[in-house]
């Protein structure tokens, strides 16, 4: 049997709308979970796909092949790393973390290079394609860190997406997702415009997107997001408060590497409207509603 195919035993750190997803997806592909997260009632809601609860992030690791981290921010990484009771001083038996969380990519490298001293593979893989792509094991996963760790992965990986990359060293793939996150929030900052005057005309917005996604103005954004937008439908999925930490990180990028993003300043100050308007835990659709308030053509 191929390393790639092979099963094993996955200590899962942080159950979330994604986590909880793509901690089911392993156990569903025959790997043993045993999952920890501070809300023990989201770890006990997994017993019925055979997951294990585990009781500290010791209890999740030591006996691990692999411990994969999907955590809010980044100093949520660095607690379960750096903390008391954390992977420093339990690291998994199979020597590898993995964690599927954004955060920053200077933090990614000296965490790794904290790990590699005890000889533990840190490998950066954060992932696209949102809540519905982690319940259909088909999330793109770009992957930063040593080229061995990523193969010992892979099997892992293959359970949870279906676009695997390996895109380079440490923190290459948290820098590869801040750039999937700026084209994403300035994607939808266009659909929204493009809403907003398409509804100031009197044009028919179902009927709007429909022309849109048949030309090259098609987007995953405008087919997933767009009939939620015309809808109302604020629902949660991937939440305003989480793209804006996503916006704040490629800010910091930008900053250190002194790139000009003058696009992604502008949809970050729409974030900041929709959360000062108390839109931050519903999803990234609702943004819309800030093009409702600054035209003042909402419907009634």
């Amino acid at each position: 049997m191929s390393d790639e195919t092979s099963k094993g035993v996955v200590g899962f750190i942080g159950i979330g709308t994604m986590g909880r997803e793509m901690a089911i997806n392993l156990a569903k592909a025959g790997h043993r979970v045993k999952a920890y997260d501070v809300r023990r009632e989201a770890v006990d809601a997994l017993a019925p796909f055979g997951i294990d609860a585990a009781a500290s992030i010791a209890d999740a690791s030591t006996a691990a092949d692999a411990v994969v981290t999907m955590l809010p921010d980044t100093p949520d990484v660095e607690a379960v790393v750096h903390g008391d009771g954390g992977l420093l001083a339990h690291p998994p038996a199979g020597r590898l973390v993995i964690d599927m969380s954004t955060i920053a990519p200077g933090a990614v490298r000296r965490m790794s290079a904290d790990l590699a001293r005890i000889g533990v593979a840190f490998l950066d893989a954060p992932v696209s394609g949102g809540p519905i792509g982690a319940r259909n094991a088909a999330l793109s996963i770009m992957a930063g860190g040593d080229a061995a760790a990523f193969e010992k992965a892979r099997r892992f990986f293959s359970a949870m997406g279906t676009t695997i990359t390996h895109v380079g060293e440490s923190g290459s793939g948290q820098a590869v997702k801040l750039c999937n996150q700026l084209i994403c929030g300035i994607n939808l900052q266009a659909i929204c415009e493009a809403l907003a005057l398409g509804r100031a005309a009197g044009v028919d917005l179902p009927r709007l997107r429909e022309v849109l996604m048949g030309g090259s103005a098609a987007s995953w954004m405008l087919d997933k997001l767009g009939p939620q937008m015309i809808e109302g439908d604020a629902s949660a999925g991937f939440r305003i408060d989480l793209m804006l930490k996503d916006l704040r990180l490629v800010a910091q990028q930008a900053a250190e590497t002194n790139v000009p993003l003058p696009a992604t300043s502008l949809v970050t100050t729409q974030y900041l409207d929709a959360r000062a308007h108390g839109e931050g835990s519903n999803g990234n659709q609702a943004l819309f509603r800030v093009y409702d308030r600054m035209s003042g053509q909402a419907p009634a």
